[in-house]
């Protein structure tokens, strides 16, 4: 739904958004009904420890269920039609968590903004989200190696009659422009000059494309996994060419990962571990293909890269 970055100036906000299938609104209707299910269903790990990082692995291999933190959006994680969780992040975690002696994961719904403070509050024990690293967020959460990178692309009207490339094209052409709610792309435009104010702000990208389609914007920004998918069935748009934008004047690259709460470096540690087995054998693109992840989106990039070092 990163990178080494150069962090963008919005701190934490993101971006997590769908593909083809359910709209968000209805994903976001079952996937509340199902974490209350969840939540009335599962008994909270205990915070206290006195293992030096942590002994949450052990915990849960005991109870044979791993909790994770998901916020509804696809293609990063969400209920499908079925009342089943998918989505990349979960995908990837029913392998790892399974290799890892956890024979099953839990979905936790809630919304995106609530990811980190429900981690805190122990909720659930790993954020699945597809969550961009960053430094803002390293401050509060550890996080495992991103299993995905991604750059950004526009939603134009087809033959793209502006030109519009990169966010510079959108300040020079005064294009008007529209990103989703939390997106990074809010930050990314405003660095290249575009008045926040200005900004049309969108539920997901499938409200972006319905909004360049009906003419209100120019242009929508996302990631270009989501504006790739969301464009097939248009006939009055396209997507244009993914692209880096440019952060303290440099190309800026997301990454995506599964963040911990800070005292579980043990269980980070052992999911990286199985991580990087995946990554070698070629089988992290096998479990993100069906989501539209690609080889361009597989990065060898880490999370202190991305943490800022």
């Amino acid at each position: 739904m990163a990178p080494p970055h150069r962090t963008p100036p919005g701190g934490i906000s993101d971006r997590r958004s769908g593909t083809a299938g359910p709209t968000r609104r209805s994903l976001l209707a079952g996937v509340a009904a199902l974490g209350a299910l969840g939540a009335a269903g599962c008994s909270r790990v205990a915070t206290a420890s006195d293992v030096e990082g942590g002994d949450l692995l052990d915990r849960l291999r005991a109870q044979g269920v791993a909790r994770l933190g998901i916020a509804g959006e696809i293609p990063f994680g969400y209920i499908d039609r079925d009342g089943e969780l998918t989505g990349e992040a979960p995908e990837l975690a029913k392998v790892i968590f399974k290799r890892l002696g956890v024979d099953r994961v839990q979905p936790v719904p809630t919304e995106f903004g609530s990811l980190i403070p429900g981690l805190a509050s122990q909720q659930f024990d790993v954020v699945a989200a597809g969550m961009y690293i960053n430094p803002d967020r390293c401050a509060q959460v550890i996080f495992s190696d991103p299993d995905y990178q991604m750059l950004d692309a526009f939603i134009v009207r087809k033959g793209n009659p502006m030109g519009l490339r990169n966010y510079e094209d959108v300040v020079k052409k005064k294009a008007k422009f529209a990103t989703g709610t939390g997106y990074a792309e809010i930050a990314y435009a405003v660095e290249h000059g575009y008045e926040e104010d200005d900004i049309l702000i969108v539920p997901d990208q499938v409200a972006g494309l319905n909004a360049v389609e009906s003419g209100r914007v120019d242009v929508f920004a996302g990631t270009a996994l989501t504006t790739r998918e969301v464009v097939k069935k248009s006939g009055k748009a396209e997507v244009t060419e993914a692209f880096a934008p440019i952060v303290d004047g440099e190309p800026h690259v997301d990454g995506g990962g599964f963040a911990f709460r800070p005292t579980e470096t043990n269980l980070r540690d052992a999911f990286n571990v199985e991580l990087h087995k995946l990554k070698k054998s070629g089988e992290l693109l096998r479990i993100l293909k069906p989501f539209g992840f690609t080889e361009n989106e597989m990065t060898d990039l880490t999370a202190k890269e991305l943490c800022g070092g």
